[in-house]
């Protein structure tokens, strides 16, 4: 008898045990639901427990593919603006349809903030996302510099954009971090597979800000990523390699997204090879700073995120921006040893010339090693593909 009641001690123990540590993880559409064995982790490191785990695709790719500088709901008093947007949706809408990608990135500028107004502003993430929720694909955003303006802000935006869609993998950052205008920095974990305990790769968006600030009294605001994103990327890392590594060893892959390149990208563009760096090289980067200011004294206010950024963050393939529609090449930046990419101009909103196009940037991992190159390259809304080039120790060198 107390052998009995001992074995149904011990059996009622196991239950509450495991069943403390095995969580039912939401499944992609069109894929099946199961239970996943997971040992509990600083819920730091578990964002996202109520959304799809994001996984590689069956074969062992992960394709992205990003619109930038989208530009929605300019010129809204006249004919052209709104066409502008109806242009746009179709071409989101070919491209999803043409590339399928397993995740999505909108890199900035999604709406032409100065031209909207207070009491419908935030309605047109709703025909943004609409696409990507018909589509079924996960994605998120960063913000840029038009996503700040009198009658918009970056922390607008991305609550509407929660509110919008479930596969929005967007977050804001901790409070105190990214400074004013700045909330949308954050990462995203990508695992190999469903059943993995931790990710093999780690998307990281970081926000710039710039634009203005909200209100009748709107004044201009940095545009540049703030200072205190370098000690947020040291602690989030620490806290990867404490909790993840004591679990299963092993190498992640990271890849970078801001809307507006870095200051150290200026000097990186003068030094230009258009047969090893091709692509379109059409807009100048600003004198004395990369960003959208022209004042020499903002030059360098981004270091301490470049240098956090590089020093950090293990595995970086490369830093993603937009921001400047007439450029889309890819490019080694020395002091740091990294890669950086322009996107390509999305949006029919914004400015163009002839001949730069519309369309996206396609960047595919091979397999979750971090030591396989990727491929990317620019497609353009006809069909056309320029500037592909592979992403690896080799590249720029």
């Amino acid at each position: 008898m107390i052998l009995l009641c001992l074995r149904d001690i011990l059996v009622t123990l196991l239950v509450l045990f495991y069943g403390g540590v095995v969580r039912a993880f939401p499944s992609l559409p069109h894929a099946h639901s199961r239970q996943v064995p997971v040992v509990d982790t600083p819920s730091q490191l578990n964002p996202y427990p109520d959304k799809p785990r994001l996984t590689f695709s069956s074969s062992g790719t992960f394709k992205l593919t990003v619109f930038s500088d989208l530009h929605y709901g300019e010129n809204p008093w006249d004919d052209w603006g709104p066409q502008q947007d109806v242009n746009s949706t179709r071409l989101m809408r070919a491209i999803l349809a043409s590339e399928k990608p397993d995740y999505v990135v909108l890199n900035g500028d999604l709406i032409t903030g100065e031209n909207t107004f207070r009491e419908n502003s935030t309605t047109l993430i709703d025909r943004i996302v609409a696409p990507l929720n018909d589509a079924k694909i996960p994605f998120s955003s960063t913000q840029g510099n038009h996503d700040n303006e009198r009658n918009i802000t970056h922390l607008e935006e991305i609550r509407r954009e929660q509110l919008d869609s479930y596969l929005s993998y967007t977050r804001t950052a901790p409070p105190g971090i990214g400074g004013e205008g700045g909330e949308g920095t954050y990462w995203v974990p990508v695992y190999e597979k469903a059943t993995d305990l931790t990710p093999a790769l780690i998307l990281w968006f970081f926000d710039s800000r710039g634009g203005w600030s909200p209100g009748p009294t709107s004044a201009p605001l940095p545009d540049w990523v703030d200072a205190s994103v370098a000690g947020w990327i040291k602690r989030e890392t620490d806290a990867m390699e404490a909790g993840w590594d004591s679990v299963e060893r092993r190498e992640r892959g990271a890849l970078a997204f801001v809307h507006i390149p870095p200051h150290a990208i200026e000097s990186v563009q003068k030094t230009l090879n258009t047969t090893r760096d091709p692509g379109l090289n059409a807009d100048t980067l600003a004198q004395g700073s990369t960003q959208a200011t022209s004042d020499p004294s903002s030059a360098g206010k981004d270091q301490p995120f470049w240098d956090a950024l590089n020093a950090n963050i293990k595995n970086l393939h490369a830093v993603i921006s937009g921001h400047d529609h007439g450029n889309e090449w890819c490019a080694r930046e020395p002091s740091k040893d990294v890669i950086f990419c322009f996107d390509k101009h999305s949006g029919y909103g914004g400015y163009s010339s002839s001949g730069w196009g519309h369309g996206i940037r396609n960047i595919v991992f091979p397999s979750a090693d971090p030591a396989s190159g990727l491929e990317t390259w620019i497609l353009l809304e006809d069909g056309q593909t320029r500037a592909r080039v592979t992403l690896d120790n080799n590249y720029g060198r």
